[in-house]
């Protein structure tokens, strides 16, 4: 296999088949590799000390794609790993805290970097709870948006608050920061009550049911199952493996409030306009760390 030597930040990184089309007529591996280059800054605070896994598309957005949590036996020595058992076996996950990972990554046509809400110093308490607003079909954007809303204002009772961003595709995330004393189980279980007082507020636009099948047409997926232990998000910032490279955005509530929003506008041509004019929306998530003593205790009732 062809490629260069690339000395990034101390690191020798070996690029190759920089001229393949990732998204068809549209941008290469050159472009992915470029992309999260200059997107360091914004995307490796937010990632830093997080086993990551790769979802990887050799062949672009068209072609077969996979996961992988393993480390590779060719990652270059410097990479570093982080042993993580679970109930089969013990894996070696990639944590990716430089821009020279990051770069092996995107060479390895890692389009979507997904990461654990929990980080290495302490993988039993999630530093980082999700609620993750699915649109069903028949589901408007503007009706995500307004789920959104009602569980801004649902967390807010419970002294909670929350950072939007789109998805990348139709739906959107909130992270809610955390402080890192409380399991898998307590945090899911925080979600949980959220998610079932949402949907017994307004029934008719959102739902917790899991089977795509049995939901309603027109509501809402609001899924608060991707808070367990080993479950990885697609973190802000990271692109899409969709027509015309679409980035997973951080948004103000105000910008959800307006409703004039379209998460295909955020994307590799047009982000870094955006944090150029806004910075990074999501800075002040990283110092946030709230407790769930309240939620826990209204939950348990």
């Amino acid at each position: 296999m062809t490629g260069q030597i690339t000395l990034i930040e101390g690191r020798q990184v070996k690029l190759t088949n920089l001229e393949k089309l990732l998204w068809p007529e549209e941008y290469t591996k050159a472009h992915l590799i470029r992309y999260y280059l200059e997107m360091a800054p914004y995307i490796l605070p937010h990632i830093h000390n997080r086993p990551v896994v790769m979802k990887r598309y050799p062949d672009g957005i068209t072609g077969e794609y996979f996961y992988q949590k393993e480390c590779p036996d060719y990652a270059p020595e410097w990479i570093r790993t982080h042993p993580v058992e679970h109930s089969e076996k013990t894996i070696n996950y990639i944590v990716c805290n430089d821009s020279a990972t990051l770069a092996w990554l995107a060479n390895n046509a890692c389009i979507e970097i997904h990461a654990w809400l929990a980080k290495t110093d302490d993988l039993a308490r999630p530093d980082l709870a999700v609620i993750d607003l699915d649109p069903a079909e028949g589901a408007s954007f503007r009706d995500t948006l307004d789920i959104a809303l009602l569980a801004r204002k649902a967390l807010e009772e419970f002294g909670l608050e929350s950072f939007p961003k789109t998805s990348g595709a139709s739906g959107l995330h909130l992270f809610i920061p955390l402080e890192p004393s409380y399991s898998w189980q307590e945090v899911t279980g925080a979600m949980k009550y959220v998610a079932e007082l949402i949907a017994r507020i307004y029934p008719q636009k959102a739902t917790i049911e899991r089977k795509v099948e049995r939901r309603p047409r027109g509501v809402v997926y609001i899924d608060y199952l991707q808070n367990g232990r080993g479950k990885t998000m697609a973190f802000q910032y990271g692109l899409r493996p969709l027509p015309g490279a679409p980035v997973s955005t951080p948004l103000l509530w105000e910008e959800i409030e307006k409703g004039d929003i379209m998460p295909v506008k955020f994307n590799l041509k047009t982000i870094f306009q955006r944090l150029d004019s806004m910075g990074d929306v999501y800075g002040r998530l990283l110092n946030l760390r709230q407790r769930l003593d309240s939620l826990l205790k209204t939950a348990k009732k």
